[in-house]
C-alpha cells in the first residue's frame, strides 16, 4: 500500500506530472537530432544512436524507479526528480558543444561518435525521467488488485504526453525558438514541477498528519 493516501487532486497532480514527463523525455529525444546534427549528421546512423540511447535509459530508470518507489514512497522524493532533472540537462545547453567537438576530434565515424556523444549528453537525464512512471504508478496504487488499471491509466497519461511533446517539438517549437531556448524552457518546466510538488507535499502532509 502506498504510505499517502489519495485523493482526486493528489490523483490529477500525478498524472500531470507523468504527463509532463512524457512530454520532456520525447522533447528532448527529438531535439537530440538537432544538436547533433552539425557534428554527426542527420543521417539514420545518428538517429538509430539517439533511441537507442534513449531506450537503454528509459529501461534503467523504469528498473531503478519502481526499486525507489518501494522505499517510502512520497510526493515529495517525486518532486526530486523532476529537479534533479533539469540540473542533468542544464550541460546540454553549456557544455553540448565543447563535448560534441572533444568527442569529433577521435570519433569522426557519426556511428560510433554519435553514440558516444548521444550518451554523454542525454543518459544521466533520460534515466532520470523514466523512473517517474514506475513511481507515479506505486503512488496512486493502494491496493494490488487496482494495480493493472493504475498502471493503464498512468502509462496512457505517459505515453500522450510523448506523442503531444513530439508533435509540438516538431510542429512548432523548432520553428519559433532556438534550440537553447527550448532546452531553457523544459529546465524551467521540469523544476517548477519538482518545486510545486514538494510544495504542496508539505502541505499535504500538514493536512493528513
Amino acid at each position: 500500500m502506498s504510505t499517502q493516501p489519495t485523493s482526486p487532486l493528489f490523483s490529477m497532480i500525478v498524472l500531470l506530472l507523468a504527463f509532463i514527463g512524457g512530454f520532456t523525455i520525447m522533447s528532448v529525444e527529438l531535439l537530440g537530432g538537432r544538436i547533433l546534427a552539425p557534428f554527426f549528421g542527420s543521417s539514420i546512423h545518428v538517429w538509430g544512436s539517439i533511441i537507442t540511447v534513449f531506450m537503454l535509459s528509459l529501461s534503467v530508470g523504469y528498473l531503478y524507479g519502481g526499486k525507489l518507489s518501494m522505499k517510502n514512497p512520497g510526493l515529495g522524493r517525486f518532486g526530486w526528480f523532476f529537479l534533479i532533472a533539469a540540473v542533468a540537462l542544464l550541460p546540454v545547453n553549456f557544455l553540448g558543444d565543447h563535448l560534441m567537438n572533444s568527442i569529433f576530434l577521435y570519433f569522426d565515424d557519426p556511428r560510433y561518435g554519435s553514440l558516444l556523444a548521444s550518451a554523454a549528453l542525454f543518459f544521466i537525464p533520460t534515466v532520470i525521467l523514466g523512473m517517474i512512471a514506475p513511481y507515479s504508478v506505486r503512488l496512486l496504487v493502494r491496493q494490488s488488485e487496482h494495480s493493472g488499471r493504475v498502471a493503464g491509466s498512468l502509462y496512457f497519461v505517459s505515453t500522450l504526453g510523448s506523442a503531444i511533446g513530439t508533435l509540438a517539438t516538431s510542429f512548432y517549437l523548432v520553428l519559433f525558438f532556438e534550440i537553447r531556448e527550448i532546452i531553457i524552457s523544459l529546465v524551467v518546466l521540469l523544476v517548477t514541477s519538482g518545486t510545486l510538488c514538494i510544495i504542496y507535499d508539505k502541505y499535504y502532509l500538514r493536512r493528513y498528519s
